[in-house]
């Protein structure tokens, strides 16, 4: 990981650009503060990232199938109407 100010950036952006092609990541400064980062467009998502720097953590139980709408007759006001009958 690359730390760059503001103006060092400007100064030399293809040079940043292409170090983040080939994987490495840049940090952007301003003030000494962080603000962005340059990453590969191709390179590894923001998930999998979290989850090797360890501040994220995957699921504890699989994907579960969600149930499908249901089509009814009516509107919600009717529906809710009949269940309180």
């Amino acid at each position: 990981m690359e730390r760059v100010g503001i103006r060092e950036l400007k100064a030399h952006l293809s040079a940043y650009v292409d170090a983040a092609r080939n994987g490495e990541r840049v940090v952007v400064t301003d003030r000494g503060v962080v603000v962005a980062q340059l990453v590969s467009a191709d390179g590894e998502s923001a998930l999998s990232r979290l989850l090797d720097e360890g501040l994220a953590m995957p699921p504890s139980h699989a994907r579960r199938d969600v149930p499908r709408p249901r089509r009814t007759r009516g509107t919600v006001s009717d529906l809710v109407g009949q269940q309180r009958e």
